[in-house]
């Protein structure tokens, strides 16, 4: 299964990355990254399209699985019966959401030791025939930038992207005022909890990593704040 990986995912990434590293002038190991990054974004882009439709739609339906929950509060069965027909009615997947980013993870991991170990020079060996060998990696980007080591600036950038992409896809409800109006606050309340957890963990994680990962982790988040601007402003088109 490992071999069946590195060699369908893991090599074909990791001759993409010195490819664009060897024949972009320069041989600079950040632009290779970010052209890697937005390669393996539009690669991905139909399944990220429907991961976001799939999140708009739950979240559209959300209203109302929360009045089933309230109406069958004490009996489980009713109301997941309930919130089946919903979702049938309304053409709602609750796991096309997950399908998707499940989809993208091996692709995620790959790159992500595409970049641990390319950066290291370790899997030269793997290269295909037909891509160079640069023989070794020079790390510094743009001149000034050691991409093997942790960077605390593209850290933080990194965490402030990520909390914008979190914001971005969060709707905003107006205040309940009814007598079940507890529910749906504490839904908010976890809501904007993840909102500040998701860029803590990236800063958290970025402080410690090699910065190479986190200029790949800043373009695709960037990449996908992007998609989304076009994915929230078709749907208000379609609206109108």
């Amino acid at each position: 299964m490992f071999q069946l990986y590195t060699t369908i995912i893991y090599q074909p990434l990791f001759n993409l990355f010195i490819f664009f590293y060897t024949v972009i002038p320069g041989t600079d190991l950040g632009v290779a990254i970010i052209a890697v990054t937005i390669i393996l974004k539009l690669v991905l882009l139909p399944f990220a399209h429907a991961s976001l439709k799939s999140q708009r739609a739950l979240q559209q339906v959300q209203p109302q699985l929360d009045a089933i929950k309230k109406q069958f509060k004490d009996d489980k069965t009713k109301q997941t019966q309930a919130m089946m027909d919903l979702y049938k009615k309304e053409k709602v997947n609750p796991f096309s959401s997950c399908l998707p980013l499940l989809i993208q993870l091996p692709f995620l991991i790959a790159i992500y030791q595409v970049f641990q170990n390319g950066i290291a020079s370790q899997d030269l060996a793997l290269l295909y025939p037909f891509v160079s060998n640069p023989g070794t990696l020079n790390s510094i980007a743009f001149g000034f930038l050691d991409l093997a080591k942790a960077n605390i600036i593209l850290a933080v950038l990194a965490a402030a992207a990520q909390f914008w992409q979190t914001k971005m896809m969060m709707q905003k409800k107006p205040e309940v005022q009814s007598a079940g109006a507890k529910d749906e606050a504490m839904l908010a309340g976890v809501n904007k909890q993840m909102m500040y957890m998701m860029p803590a963990m990236t800063l958290l994680f970025g402080i410690t990593l090699p910065s190479g990962l986190m200029l790949f982790w800043l373009g695709t988040t960037l990449f996908t704040v992007l998609q989304q601007w076009y994915f929230l402003r078709e749907k208000k088109t379609a609206v109108v």
